[in-house]
Formats: C-alpha cells, structure tokens, sequence
C-alpha cells in the first residue's frame, strides 16, 4: 500500500525534484556547484520577495533559529520571544541557552499574539528584539505578521520570523514589511527532503553581526555571508539538497508565488470546512494554510483515528504534542498538494469516523468543501 504523507513536514516529494537530487553530483568548490547556488540563492529572494542575502545552511530549521539567536543577539541582551504553541516556546529555550535576558509572552495554545500586547510587553522588557512563529504547526495557527512587523518598526526593534511552515503556503513579504530575518527549511512547502534551513538577513540585522561577541563556528554568519556571492558556503553543503531547490524554487515561480498562496488558501479551507462537517472541532482561532490541527471525539481517540487512517488507507497524519497529545490530530497540506489530496482525506476520516458510530450523515465533507475545492479548479489547478 502506497503511504500518503499528510504531515506539516516531512512533505511529500514530486518526481521531479527526486530526479533533480538524482543527477550526477558535482563538487562543492567547483564553478559547476557555485553557479548552482548563485541561481538557487536569486530563485530564494524572489519566494522571500527581498533583494537582502538570503542564506543557505546544511541544518534543520532550528539550526537557522540557533544561527539566528547567536549573530543577531549579545550576551545579556533583553529580547521577547512569542510562545504561542512548541515551536514558539523554542524561541525562549534558544535565547535562554545562550544567557540572553528573554521575556517569554504566553499565548494560549490555539491562539494568535496580540500586536498591542507584543509592543507592550517590548516597552516594558526594553527588549531590542522580538522573536516569533508565523505558522505555528503544533496547533495549527497562523500569527498577524504584518502587523506585529509594524510593531517592529515602530519601536525600531528586531524581528526574527520562524516561517519554516508559513513560506511558500502564505503571503510573506519579507522586505515590504520590514522583517529582519525570516527562516525557513526544505521539508515544508519547499517539498524536500529535511536538512536545508534558509534566513534572510535585512541591512539592520547584518549591522548587529559585525562585533557580536557571541562564540560561533558552523554557525557564523559572518562567514556565510563572505562567502555566498561566490556561490559558496564555510562549510561542506547538503549538495543534492540544493540541485534540489534549485527544482523546488523553479516549480513554485513557475506556478506563481500568488497562486501557490490562493492554492494553499483554498486547500486549508477545504480541510477545515471538510472537519467541521464531520462535527470535529478546530484548535486554531486563526488557522494556517499550511496544517490544521481538530479535536477527535473522545470516544474514537485522536491516535486511534490516526492509526486506522495508516492502516487501512496508508494516509499518514500527525498527533497533538505536550498536553495536546492524544486529543488532536494534525493534517498538512502544504507543498505539493492538489483538490484530490484533500478529497481523499476527508473521504477517508469520515468512512472512519462513521464506522466507530460518529453520527455524520454520508457525503457530509465532501458536500462541504465541494464548493470550495471548485475554486481551485476554477483557477487553473496546479500549472
């Protein structure tokens, strides 16, 4: 039986970017691999919409966030770090392992920052820089980056973005809004295989790099930056990963960056629209576009669930997480997916849920998120 990733990272791979990693492998400190990463770091700014360095790194996401956290911070330094869900709590564990002085603001799992409340709790921390979760994938919701960024701007302090589930499935305009650095990693919406992480660095985070006195080695950005004009990196890359994302940027600016975000539009309606026909409630007040995360009826049991949609239909979904677990499930639908993606998932949990007595009337999902995956046939489709 085929297995069917529906999990917010590892995404599933296309044929086409497996056969790109399948092409003989150059050198790294060759013209052929530097030309390589030249096209592959220009393809990055365009997804990123910003013409600062955007670095490429052999590391997963929290190695960007560790890179982040360490060249863009001082020892002792106040910053507030946005815990909103796992990943967000991330932020706080990082600043505090390197002796940073981080105020944490707690946000109720399922819920997005306050703005009002960030700037707030920046004037009170004196913080110099704010590090937060666009997508955060343990619950499913989605944080107004825009108009924390103003905040940003505003009280004239750093931020540092996690969009490693948010870039690629979400609008991001990382220069238009001002955000200093912006990460992101190759098994998301990139539809990669993990070990790539990528950050873009504005003019005023590269100016906090110069002096920081921070130890630092595989993670110095000083180097990475020197380094990347050339097409090269300090250290050895992941060098298939990046013949890879050369293919993964090209497919998704082929396809166009505004329709990749109005797919991943349609697609997480008709996933949600598609739940709560089934009676399933939502975690997220604001959901992202990029996973969704609902509550299983206790009588049934969100592992349960998860382990019939394994078994009987090879769909693989994620599980709730820390005091999460057990009673939510997590469905990703970020990267390569299409209408009929979605259409099999929902078919399936509903056979499932009406097969362990959830009282849902056959077709209910489908009767639901049919008008909305219309939408992504009446736009084109995948190009």
């Amino acid at each position: 039986m085929q297995t069917r990733l529906f999990t917010p990272g590892p995404t599933p791979v296309p044929a086409e970017l497996s056969l790109a990693m399948a092409h003989p492998m150059p050198h790294h400190r060759t013209p052929e691999f530097q030309a390589i990463m030249q096209r592959t770091t220009a393809l990055l700014q365009q997804i990123y919409r910003t013409d600062d360095p955007v670095i490429i790194l052999t590391s997963s996401g929290t190695g960007a966030m560790e890179a982040a956290v360490v060249n863009l911070t001082h020892p002792g330094e106040k910053a507030l770090a946005i815990d909103a869900g796992k990943f967000g709590e991330r932020w706080g564990n990082l600043l505090q392992t390197y002796g940073r002085d981080a105020r944490i603001l707690k946000v109720e799992w399922g819920g997005s920052p306050d703005p009002a409340q960030v700037k707030k709790e920046v004037q009170e921390h004196g913080a110099r820089a704010i590090f937060m979760t666009h997508s955060e994938t343990s619950t499913g919701a989605l944080a107004d980056l825009e108009s924390i960024a103003r905040v940003a701007r505003e009280l004239d302090v750093l931020l540092v973005v996690d969009a490693i589930t948010s870039l690629g499935a979400h609008k991001v305009e990382t220069k238009a809004w001002g955000l200093d650095c912006v990460i992101s990693g190759s098994q998301k919406a990139f539809m990669l295989p993990p070990g790539l992480a990528f950050l873009s660095l504005s003019e005023r985070a590269r100016a906090r790099l110069e002096g920081n006195p921070t130890p630092r080695f595989y993670f110095d950005l000083v180097k990475a930056l020197k380094l990347a004009p050339q097409g090269q990196s300090p250290w050895t890359p992941a060098i298939t990963l990046v013949m890879g994302l050369e293919a993964a940027c090209q497919r998704i600016l082929a396809e166009g960056l505004e329709k990749v975000w109005e797919r991943h539009q349609i697609l997480g309606e008709a996933t949600r629209t598609g739940l709560r026909a089934m009676g399933l409630q939502l975690l997220a007040a604001r959901p992202s576009n990029a996973v969704t995360a609902a509550y299983v009826p206790e009588d049934v049991g969100a592992d349960t669930l998860r382990n019939m949609l394994f078994e009987r239909y090879g769909i693989k979904i994620a599980g709730g997480q820390d005091q999460l677990k057990g009673k939510i499930i997590r469905v990703g639908h970020l990267g390569a997916y299409d209408a009929s993606d979605i259409t099999l998932f929902l078919t399936a949990t509903e056979a499932l849920l009406r097969k362990q007595g959830t009282p849902i009337r056959a077709g209910a999902a489908l009767g639901a998120a049919g008008p909305v995956l219309a939408r992504f046939f009446d736009t084109g489709g995948v190009s």
